[in-house]
């Protein structure tokens, strides 16, 4: 009995640590978030943190590879609804991509970091291969093309427009900010905004 307790122990401790990590990444960034502050907020000695996770960087890498799953999960059931329009898969994918990462800024940049050193292994974790591609919704843009409802494109510069307008300013945030007047509520102001126009934008595009 006591060893099942001990397990079970183990597990809640895990979990609490994750979550006061992911906290102070979300509101402190990963260069600004110090072990210390993780341990402090968990309730736990540093000790006992490092038992548990050997770095930073790696419960960094774990908190990020579990946001990067329940992602791609959303993502997954809304562009394989059969039951929706193209037109109704693009307002919920712009929505469901803005209001996700302004939950979890960090994780374009991790995906951008992974793609750069282990592609492979990225995609093998949240399952993503071919996810867009071969999904419902490009096959609905398709169609549509061939119904003459759009002109012709390719599905790969389609994705291209689609990922710059929606993932690019959380990118390039810090220029954004700096050239801008550093206004963090002004910045989220404006994503909201492009929840509305990045519809009407890749329309457009669409019709060009």
């Amino acid at each position: 009995m006591a060893k099942k307790d001990s397990k079970i122990l183990d597990k809640s401790t895990e979990e609490k640590i994750k979550s006061a990590a992911r906290l102070l990444f979300q509101q402190k960034g990963f260069a600004a978030t110090r072990t210390r502050d993780i341990a402090q907020e968990s309730g736990i000695n540093l000790a006992l943190l490092n038992y548990y996770f050997r770095s930073k960087e790696k419960l960094f890498e774990l908190i990020m590879m579990e946001a990067l799953t329940g992602f791609f999960a959303v993502l997954k059931s809304v562009i394989n609804d059969s039951n929706s329009s193209f037109e109704d898969k693009l307002d919920l994918l712009v929505e469901t991509y803005i209001t996700r990462l302004l939950v979890n800024e960090d994780i374009p940049m991790f995906i951008l970091s992974e793609i750069r050193s282990n592609p492979k292994a990225l995609l093998k974790v949240i399952n993503a291969e071919r996810l867009m591609i071969d999904s419902v919704f490009i096959h609905q843009l398709q169609k549509q093309i061939e119904a003459g409802v759009y002109k012709p494109i390719h599905p790969n510069h389609f994705l291209m427009n689609f990922m710059g307008l929606t993932v690019f300013p959380f990118v390039a945030k810090p220029m954004i900010l700096h050239l801008g007047d550093g206004n963090e509520t002004e910045f989220r102001k404006h994503l909201e905004e492009r929840k509305r126009l990045i519809p009407i934008w890749i329309k457009a595009l669409l019709n060009t």
